[in-house]
């Protein structure tokens, strides 16, 4: 028996449905049409074709349509997607469908392509295309009962021994499965293996790079990881291959590779069963890569003003943890967040009735997994410290027009056999209680079962809110799905980092979400503002000391991204908030815009000295925003170059921070005047 599944792990939201021998399908630009031996699948973007042989896909065809070049050298050299195994010899009854509609509630809408083949061995594929992606996403599931293939053994590149000869390292790239082939055209190029690293609370450094100029006398390439990309240094045109899984250390099914790169062949492969995966093509270099790993991730959770990107407050980065959590202390937080501007009030662990490992008041008798278990009513409200439930605080916040929020720990025991039960007691708080925002913590998914039961707790919340409930997932520690596991779910609650232990410093919070944001879409991070004024004394002599700050810069550290103030708001000293408080008024006027565009990184990694900032362009690149960083270096002024804006002269309206700024096409020139002091500007065309 082999069994590969892969899909998107919710019921398809369908429009409408047909199955045919032949046939097409189209939504809002998007295309398919297939007959016996052929599919193609294409938008406005791009264009892409496969060979239809019993039951697999051989790719036939990558057109970029921005950048007018045929990516495809030739056809792949066998079927992709594909387990790779010794096949029986069969003839599989095959039926291709489409669909239009939703993948998950939160998704914008989009074109499905079914593609079943049965037989002993069968398979479905299942490929997804919006209307403004750059690339056509794809499960793929296999089932059936065959004969175990023999261990494939693939030959690698001959020893360099000093003889010479023809130079070329031969490497079978046939063994083993695949999910992508492509045997690329161009003669240059560079290719990429990004590396992201989770669990914050012991790795720091988030994200890395590291880049080949392919030759062919290069040995192959085996390597782990979810993100890599091949681009044409001549034309800044290239592919990205996406893999939307949890990081290799955090699978439950430890595959080892995830790309084979086979130099002498210009060929890539794409490895790895069981989760979906997207060929992205971009034109323009790093920005426009961004632009389209930005905008996929966009495609499967769509933008809503109303719900992402809001500003959160929690006590717990004051180190009180639950001690004081109780009605009066959490109706004192709702008054204070109201003033300064807090649009969700999140209670952290401690207002349910369970103790947990990390509670203060259990002194280390809590729990961490087992709620149920240890208590059937873990997860009401404690009657001492909210003997009128939580209604009265809730009221609080929506009186002010703001939202309210919980931490939830999802039972990881026995494979996440109770996630039904989770699932209903988040949809009841929704329902009953008004509670939109759930911190989700203590998740342990080490085993299939778990990774699969954690996807459908988090889906059928999802799906019986209308997709209203909003998730912060945790990655500073256990395993857990991170950055690519489940993208649709909601932000990442990035890191935990106190003042108290000598742990938190505003340049590694900006760089981090700086590096971050070339792969993961700011939108999906939750980012950290702590109460500098703390703990000053643990920073003696240090020039990047959080106290030597204003309160506005590190707001604006957060604003390309979701807000945490990782604070108690009723104990902000009174001049953080009057530093403050403009600040995050103006941001709100602005945010649905600025969060709308394209979100880029620019200037150099954040690093305690640098120049450093983001751009947001909007969608006619006419206009956006800019957020420019001085760090602790002596030079008053910058220039750079800005990505992404059309060509003209531009007016630049300063609206909050120090300095002025000049853009003309793609040229910036800034001048801030002081160090560790920012410039935030809106950017419209002149004349406009």
């Amino acid at each position: 028996m082999k069994t590969c599944r892969g899909g998107w792990g919710l019921a398809l939201l369908l429009a409408a449905a047909q199955a045919a021998e032949t046939g097409q399908a189209e939504l809002k630009g998007c295309y398919a049409r297939w007959g016996a031996t052929d599919l193609v699948i294409g938008n406005a973007h791009i264009e892409r074709a496969w060979k239809i042989s019993n039951g697999l896909l051989t790719a036939t065809s990558f057109r970029d349509k921005t950048a007018g070049c045929e990516w495809l050298a030739k056809p792949a050299p066998r079927p992709a997607p594909s387990p790779g195994e010794n096949l029986p010899k069969e003839t599989r009854t095959s039926v291709i469908s489409a669909q239009t509609g939703r993948v998950n509630p939160v998704s914008e809408e989009a074109l499905i392509v079914t593609f079943r083949a049965t037989g002993r061995a069968s398979f479905e594929h299942q490929l997804q295309i919006f209307p403004a992606s750059r690339g056509i996403g794809m499960a793929f599931a296999a089932s059936g009962e065959w004969a175990p293939a023999k261990a494939t053994t693939e030959k690698t590149a001959a020893v360099a021994s000093g003889i010479e000869g023809t130079g070329e390292a031969r490497v079978a790239a046939e063994g083993g499965d695949a999910l992508e082939i492509f045997t690329l055209a161009p003669q240059h190029l560079r290719f990429v293996q990004a590396t992201l690293m989770d669990q914050t609370d012991n790795h720091n450094e988030l994200a890395f790079e590291q880049e080949w100029l392919l030759m062919p006398n290069e040995a192959p390439l085996k390597l782990a990881g979810n993100v890599f990309y091949v681009e044409n240094p001549l034309t800044g045109a290239g592919l990205i291959l996406l893999k939307q899984a949890p990081l290799p250390h955090a699978r439950p099914v430890k595959g080892g590779t995830d790309c084979v790169i086979t130099p002498s062949k210009r060929e890539v492969r794409l490895a790895g069963q069981g989760y979906p995966f997207v060929a992205l093509a971009y034109v323009g270099g790093t920005a426009g890569r961004v632009a389209a790993l930005q905008g996929w991730q966009r495609q499967l959770r769509r933008f809503d003003p109303a719900r992402d990107g809001l500003f959160l407050s929690n006590t717990w980065g004051d180190r009180s943890r639950d001690a004081r959590i109780n009605e009066e202390f959490v109706l004192k937080e709702v008054a204070a967040g109201a003033q300064l501007g807090v649009d969700i009030v999140q209670v952290d662990d401690g207002w349910q009735k369970g103790r947990t490992a990390n509670s203060a008041a259990a002194r280390g008798k809590g729990v961490w997994d087992g709620y149920w278990a240890a208590d059937p009513q873990f997860w009401l409200p404690d009657p001492q410290r909210f003997p009128r439930g939580l209604a009265p605080v809730v009221q609080a916040a929506k009186s002010h027009n703001m939202k309210f929020g919980l931490w939830f720990g999802p039972d990881s025991s026995h494979g996440m056999a109770n996630w039904e039960r989770d699932a209903g007691r988040l949809l009841d708080l929704h329902r009953q209680d008004g509670i939109d925002y759930f911190k989700i913590d203590s998740v342990k998914a080490t085993t299939p079962a778990t990774e699969q039961n954690l996807r459908r707790f988090f889906d059928r919340v999802l799906e019986q809110s209308g997709g209203q409930v909003v998730f912060d997932l945790d990655v500073t520690a256990e395993i857990r799905p991170g950055y690519f596991g489940l993208p649709h779910v909601g932000p990442l609650f990035v890191e935990n980092r106190y003042t108290d232990f000598h742990r938190y410093w505003p340049h590694q919070t900006l760089r981090n979400l700086w590096k971050l944001a070339h792969y993961v879409d700011p939108l999906r991070l939750r980012m950290e503002l702590l109460n500098n004024r703390r703990n000053a004394e643990k920073y003696p002599d240090d020039p990047l000391a959080p106290a030597r700050y204003k309160a506005d810069a590190l707001f604006a550290v957060t604003m390309f991204a979701n807000p945490l103030g990782w604070f108690e708001v009723s104990n902000l000293p009174a001049d953080y908030v009057s530093e403050l408080k403009p600040l995050v008024a103006a941001w709100k006027r602005e945010r649905a815009a600025m969060l709308g565009g394209t979100l880029l990184p620019i200037g150099a990694a954040p690093d305690g000295v640098a120049w450093t900032g983001f751009a947001s362009v909007a969608a006619d690149r006419r206009g956006g925003y800019l957020l420019l960083f001085r760090e602790n270096n002596p030079r008053g002024e910058w220039q750079t170059e800005v990505p992404l804006f059309a060509a003209g002269s531009y007016r630049l309206t300063p609206l909050a921070g120090e300095g002025r700024a000049e853009l003309h096409s793609s040229q910036l020139t800034a001048h801030i005047p002081a160090p560790l002091r920012y410039l935030w500007l809106r950017v419209e065309r002149a004349g406009d």
